[in-house]
């Protein structure tokens, strides 16, 4: 079998979801029109709804703290004041 012809697309993650993505640091649902990563709270809330369809029986309250640890690995969040807060009482 010749490989020679066989390409590879190397993909890494969105810097804000870990979605895998060929370029850019962010994947398209987390930037706006403009290909500007979209606020915190925009953000937050979609992630939120994410995790709520990984988690159907978890509370308003179980779903944040669940997505501000998620957040907190993800560079573009792990700084942001609310998730370092989050971080910071949990230790």
């Amino acid at each position: 079998m010749d490989h020679s012809k066989t390409t590879t697309t190397d993909t890494h993650a969105c810097e804000s979801c870990s979605m895998p993505i060929e370029s850019g640091r962010y994947c398209q649902h987390c930037v706006d029109d403009k290909g500007a990563l979209q606020p915190f709270e925009e953000r937050f809330e979609r992630m939120i709804g994410w995790q709520q369809r990984k988690s159907p029986k978890a509370t308003r309250a179980e779903l944040e703290v669940m997505t501000l640890a998620f957040m907190a690995k993800m560079p573009a969040w792990c700084d942001h004041p609310r998730v370092r807060a989050a971080a910071g009482s949990s230790r």
